[in-house]
């Protein structure tokens, strides 16, 4: 009988616990929606307490902290909200080897981290960022996201110079391949996969702006200007687009 009475107190314990877990990743999704970070992992953290081997939880918490980059002050502040982020998204890849969201976040927080380390590691993230963002694209060919990734990086490595490719050239023994073309056809894709995010339309204009392409760069980067902002990018999104409108005058 006293078996019988610890084994229903364990389970009904477990129940609370499951409860209490939900309830508290649904409070940090409604503060996710309106890009409140802060008030997020308020909730979010907790609840990785009660399931700390919750993948799309610690997918959602690395979102919280790369955030929380755009509002700190200083570069150190940044570099550290950004490697939580990376090794929470990590740990999400060795859970859920299999799902596309853990891999997309991995290219994501180093995305996010490449401005701010020297030209080295930069390069060696930018490495990872490829591959990461291929295999989410593989697990998941619909998650535009990972396109614009790919987009992004086929933008970046066919335009870097001097010190930068000299860098590359040491840790790579010669550059991985890439180019313009390849980065207008991610951007296209993601287009296709969701029209209704603004950086995808704004990222390909900018593509074509370095590629001479003015009237193409021109068409699409106001037409990312006129959308509404829906992603937390998104203003940023739309400053990095009229400065090259402005370049192009």
């Amino acid at each position: 009988m006293r078996t019988t009475l610890t084994i229903l107190a364990a389970m009904l314990m477990a129940g609370h616990a499951l409860g209490d877990f939900a309830e508290l990743v649904r409070q940090g999704d409604v503060y996710d929606a309106k890009f409140k970070p802060d008030m997020a992992l308020q909730s979010y953290l907790p609840a990785e307490k009660l399931n700390p081997n919750d993948a799309s939880l610690l997918v959602k918490i690395a979102r919280q902290y790369v955030y929380r980059m755009e509002d700190l002050s200083s570069k150190a502040e940044q570099l550290k909200s950004g490697r939580t982020a990376l090794d929470y998204s990590e740990r999400a890849v060795k859970l859920a080897p299999k799902d596309s969201d853990p891999h997309l976040a991995v290219a994501i927080c180093l995305g996010k981290l490449s401005p701010l380390v020297g030209n080295k590691e930069s390069i060696e993230a930018s490495h990872k960022i490829k591959t990461e963002a291929e295999t989410a694209a593989k697990l998941n060919p619909k998650d535009d996201f990972a396109w614009h990734l790919l987009g992004r990086w086929n933008q970046e490595l066919a335009q870097i110079g001097g010190m930068t490719r000299a860098v590359a050239m040491i840790v790579y023994g010669s550059l991985p391949s890439a180019s313009y073309d390849e980065a207008v056809k991610c951007f296209e894709k993601a287009i296709a996969l969701n029209p209704n995010r603004l950086i995808h339309y704004v990222e390909l204009g900018r593509t074509y702006a370095v590629m001479g392409r003015k009237t193409e760069a021109k068409q699409f980067i106001e037409k990312g200007l006129a959308m509404p902002n829906r992603d937390q990018d998104d203003p940023g999104t739309k400053e990095r687009g009229r400065k090259t409108l402005q370049s192009l005058e």
